[in-house]
């Protein structure tokens, strides 16, 4: 027996758009199934005829992982105009693929990139307790009561919830390690 899903995650492993964007081309009557309307939360195994647009789409593509080394001055967004650099636009790949975790534009790093939206999805929940590791530099001397404090957690006021407890390494005077 084939194994059915919602219509927008199909698309999205066909790399059409994000679950998001395939949501609003089927409210925007852009996409049928077989000849009739695609209905929000629709079942599809890939065997029907879809198109998005009156065009065919064509399956599935095979799954992807890529790493990208982040550096300073990209932004993790797909969609900014007022980005000078996206990671979208640095990383070229042909099939359509996003990021996992985020980095501040003034950050570097590793991300994750990929086309299967559950890996991406299970990574970036945070109750799956993925551990991550940063090296923080800061404008100040790393005192040890800094350290005890940030070990604790850190009290995000615009978010109103505090950070989880971590283990904190003092590298140097300005720099940090923080898992």
């Amino acid at each position: 027996m084939v194994k059915k899903e919602r219509l927008n995650k199909y698309l999205a492993s066909c790399g059409l758009a994000s679950r998001r964007e395939a949501d609003r081309l089927i409210e925007e009557k852009r996409v049928t199934v077989n000849g009739k309307l695609a209905d929000m939360g629709m079942q599809v195994d890939g065997s029907e005829e879809i198109l998005v647009n009156g065009k065919h789409v064509h399956g599935k593509n095979e799954r992807v992982v890529l790493a990208y080394y982040k550096p300073v001055g990209v932004v993790c967004t797909e969609k900014d105009r007022f980005a000078d650099k996206k990671v979208t636009d640095m990383v070229k790949f042909p099939v359509r693929v996003t990021y996992a975790g985020r980095l501040d534009k003034d950050s570097e790093g590793l991300l994750l990139l990929s086309n299967d939206g559950d890996l991406i999805h299970a990574m970036m929940k945070g109750s799956s307790g993925h551990e991550k590791e940063y090296i923080v530099k800061v404008n100040k001397e790393i005192t040890e009561d800094f350290l005890k404090k940030m070990a604790e957690g850190v009290y995000l006021q615009e978010l109103q919830i505090r950070t989880k407890p971590c283990e904190i390494e003092k590298i140097g005077t300005l720099t940090c390690a923080i898992q």
